[in-house]
């Protein structure tokens, strides 16, 4: 079983990140949601400063946010999960009906790991905790918007987990993924938090080749971090979830 009081020791490790989208020629048109007014206006300047970017609306509350979506047409919406009148969930369920097309990221704090996997079973393609970094923030919004899922890079193992034991699924439908045994080897090395350095020494191969081994892994999988490695692991029965605690 996991231990939801270990959650805070299961962070995932950092890795080198995967290089970000090309700017866009055009702007990416964006809505944010949450009920505390601090939050909800530092992020929209932060977001309003980068390039491509354009912050078409704010919202304190869901039923706030449905009305603007249905105003002002955005294409990717930041939502805050626990919100007054209408919440994060329920918003994204009703806007989804009205907007197939829309992307939705939850915003999210340590301890909502039950509501994270609500909200994607709801349809959101990404979540982030609300202290993600900016450079994150920027990339989890280009991912989405490109209709691909987006893990926030500090997905606990207890969360990761129940990912993949929800019914949530987004690659459904595509064709599943061929990895051969040195890969899978190599995954569940990552998912044991062992370093490029330490999996190069453990399968007698250079630094460079894991590096190589693990970026092809990454492209096959459809994975940004280590938290979207782990999920595609757990989903797809390469580890389990005692051998990552």
């Amino acid at each position: 079983m996991l231990s939801r009081c270990r959650i805070n020791q299961l962070i995932l490790p950092p890795d080198k990140p995967i290089k970000s989208f090309k700017p866009m020629s055009y702007p990416i048109n964006i809505a944010i949601a949450d009920d505390h007014e601090i939050f909800l206006d530092g992020l929209a300047m932060m977001l309003s400063k980068q390039e491509g970017f354009n912050v078409c609306g704010r919202a304190q509350n869901g039923k706030q946010l449905i009305e603007l979506v249905d105003t002002v047409h955005p294409d990717v919406v930041l939502t805050d999960i626990r919100m007054p009148v209408i919440d994060g969930i329920q918003g994204t369920k009703i806007l989804l009906s009205k907007h197939p097309n829309l992307k939705v990221i939850a915003l999210s704090m340590f301890d909502e790991e039950n509501l994270v996997v609500e909200m994607l079973e709801a349809g959101a393609k990404g979540y982030l905790l609300k202290n993600a970094h900016k450079d994150e923030i920027i990339e989890a919004i280009k991912n989405v918007y490109n209709d691909k899922v987006y893990y926030c890079a500090q997905t606990s193992f207890v969360l990761a987990a129940m990912i993949s034991r929800s019914r949530f699924n987004p690659n459904k439908e595509n064709q599943p993924v061929s990895l051969n045994e040195r890969e899978k080897i190599i995954i569940q090395m990552i998912c044991q938090q062992k370093t490029t350095q330490e999996i190069a020494d453990k399968i007698y191969l250079s630094k460079r080749t894991v590096e190589g081994y693990r970026i092809k892994i990454l492209e096959k999988i459809n994975a940004k971090n280590i938290a979207g490695v782990v999920i595609f692991a757990l989903k797809n029965n390469i580890i389990k979830e005692e051998d990552v605690l």
